[in-house]
């Protein structure tokens, strides 16, 4: 009875053990080991615009500027206006919508497979559980100098010269458009050092179009012998932004400052070839590319312009993007095949234990000795 006792004793606890460990193995499957705008847009009275996202491309080739923007914008505005300050006379002409695809692709991320042990969503057993025409006239005003003007696709584009802010908002709003509060001494800083002004009217040529999704991009040029990124006016932005610039440069080229955002990032740095649209922007010679991506979660702290000047070394770079999978044996999970051969070892062992106990050999029991009687 007592030998009965042990045996249930000892198989209890080997029980314990192998749930207590299969536990473990399926607990810490909810754990893995590796756990994995450049400018200021005033939209039209009684309407809402945003800028989501900014794209630029900027090449430079140490005495002229080329910036080619991309807008996505969301809202229900027929018509808005953006201001641009440049250091010099600009040019303006749309840009190639090409371009940016090019370069997205020569900066695209390279692709690595990486195993993981224990099953995620997805995988089994968790594989069915649901986790408008011609543009008016824009006149000038006391001030403000109109030296140029032409209708490109959906912008119509007006160049200015000012050195009074105040003439730029009279401009601006005698020509239908709301300022934000603050513009105008946003503008001091620009018109203090003689610069000058690309005023767009984004204006759909199709009639009761608004402005939403990608727009056309537009290029603009100018002489620089710095690179220059102007930013300062997007502290009138209402919702956070992100900023992705595509610099064609000599050299790898970083930001002199974070400008008031988070710190800028660099996803890609790296020559590419001058063809297609690359080629056509930078006259046919061989650029060196440094993709930058920054987020302005609080638009209001950004306090000047982007400055950006070469990196110490031209070192070469591109993210590394990790595509998981399911570690396999044979087509069968390693994690399975893990635990049910853990469980099969312990319970086998267990087995071995209780055989050993009951064909162990029971020694006879000891002779009594009787003592002889007395007398």
């Amino acid at each position: 009875m007592r030998g009965n006792i042990q045996e249930r004793s000892v198989l209890a606890r080997m029980l314990t053990v192998m749930i207590a460990l299969l536990a473990l193995q399926f607990g810490s499957l909810v754990a893995p080991a590796h756990a994995c705008g450049c400018g200021a847009m005033i939209p039209d009275r009684n309407a809402r615009i945003s800028v989501g996202r900014e794209t630029s491309v900027v090449a430079w080739d140490g005495r002229t500027e080329q910036i080619v923007m991309r807008f996505t914008v969301g809202g229900d505005a027929p018509r808005a206006a953006w201001i641009m300050p440049v250091p010099g006379r600009a040019e303006v002409e749309l840009g190639e919508a090409a371009l940016f695809d090019e370069l997205v692709r020569a900066a695209a991320p390279e692709h690595r497979e990486r195993p993981y042990f224990w099953p995620r969503g997805g995988d089994w057993p968790f594989d069915d559980v649901d986790g408008a025409g011609a543009a008016a006239p824009l006149p000038g005003a006391a001030g403000v100098d109109v030296v140029g003007r032409e209708r490109l696709g959906d912008f119509d584009v007006a160049r200015l010269a000012s050195a009074d802010p105040g003439a730029l908002s009279r401009w601006l709003g005698e020509n239908g458009f709301d300022l934000p509060e603050g513009l105008t001494e946003d503008l001091r800083p620009y018109t203090d050092r003689g610069w000058e002004y690309v005023a767009v009217r984004l204006a759909p040529r199709e009639e009761g179009a608004v402005l939403r999704g990608a727009l056309d991009p537009l290029r603009i040029t100018f002489a620089s012998d710095e690179l220059v990124y102007p930013m300062r006016l997007s502290r009138r932005a209402a919702t956070p932004q992100s900023l992705g610039l595509f610099v064609l440069a000599a050299h790898r080229m970083e930001p002199v400052s974070a400008i008031g955002g988070r710190e800028p990032e660099v996803t890609f740095a790296g020559k590419v070839a001058p063809t297609g649209a690359v080629g056509r922007l930078t006259g046919g010679e061989e650029r060196f590319l440094t993709v930058l991506d920054q987020s302005f979660p609080e638009p209001g702290r950004i306090d000047g312009d982007h400055e950006l000047r070469p990196a110490a070394e031209d070192t070469s770079f591109r993210r590394v993007v990790y595509e998981d999978e399911l570690l396999t044996f044979a087509g069968i999970p390693a994690w399975l095949l893990t635990s049910g051969g853990g469980a099969a070892l312990l319970t086998g062992l267990g087995a071995w234990v209780l055989r050993a106990r009951r064909t162990r050999p029971v020694a006879p029991p000891a002779p009594v000795t009787v003592p002889p009687p007395l007398g």
